[in-house]
């Protein structure tokens, strides 16, 4: 397909990386750049050479959120409500949370609002030194609308989702690492080497187990235990009928690395 100026996108040994690239706005979301990423990934989810996604943002943001230019053209035109950023937003977060590839954010700068979210709906957040997150929400008279409310309480706890979201700080990646928002923390010059060497393991692994895991802890909060028991026994039939599974145990018998191939 072909990917607009407002994305980049190249494949390289079963790793998609994506990077947001409008720098002059700060990788901010306006309604066609939120369309194309949701098509790119659906693109990248169809692919049998991509086994993992890292999504990066170019210069000094990984994404700003919202673009308050389109927002304000809207809202000159009365139709602030109905223009369809919101739309268009949920469905990209919907899409890029429910991947049953393995996802890493590699947050390059500032995370703000929908772009905090954006890392959040990934399964890895690796963030720059440099890196800093502010939900924006509260500071602009909004609430959440992006999933925050719903990422946050569960990575971080109620009480420190309500202390970024009410009070609208302004948190250093140090922060973010030390109450559970990113899981690792590393220099700006290393960030994508850090990030494809992770992505790199992911690739490597069995990635079809990988989708029926992140199923399992997507839907698990839900279900009771015994109903999660029975959704991992049968997560576990597919996984036992996979072409990986016998190439564990042939490995095993073999004494030798597994090749994955994903299915």
């Amino acid at each position: 397909m072909t990917t607009p100026a407002s994305l980049l996108s190249q494949v390289e040994a079963g790793i998609a990386w994506i990077t947001l690239n409008r720098p002059q706005q700060r990788n901010a979301l306006d309604i066609p750049t939120l369309k194309a990423l949701h098509a790119l990934l659906d693109a990248h989810e169809a692919d049998p050479a991509v086994r993992v996604l890292v999504l990066t943002g170019t210069g000094r943001s990984f994404c700003a959120g919202a673009d308050l230019a389109e927002w304000a053209e809207a809202e000159a035109c009365g139709e602030l409500e109905t223009y369809g950023w919101t739309e268009a937003a949920h469905a990209l977060m919907t899409r890029l949370h429910g991947l049953a590839k393995p996802t890493i954010a590699a947050i390059n700068g500032t995370a703000v609002g929908a772009g905090m979210d954006l890392s959040l709906c990934c399964d890895f957040r690796i963030a720059a030194q440099s890196a800093r997150f502010k939900a924006g929400y509260t500071g602009m008279a909004y609430a959440p609308d992006a999933g925050a409310s719903w990422h946050l309480p569960r990575l971080i706890g109620a009480e420190q989702a309500k202390r970024l979201l009410f009070l609208d700080e302004l948190w250093g990646a140090e922060r973010a690492l030390g109450v559970g928002l990113v899981g690792e923390v590393c220099a700006d010059d290393a960030l994508l080497q850090v990030a494809g060497e992770l992505a790199t393991r992911l690739a490597a692994g069995p990635t079809f187990a990988f989708a029926q895991t992140k199923a399992l802890i997507r839907d698990g909060a839900s279900r009771s235990l015994a109903g999660q028991l029975v959704a991992e026994q049968a997560a576990g039939l597919l996984c036992g009928r996979s072409e990986d599974a016998g190439e564990a145990l042939r490995a095993v018998a073999e004494k030798r690395t597994p090749h994955f191939i994903g299915r």
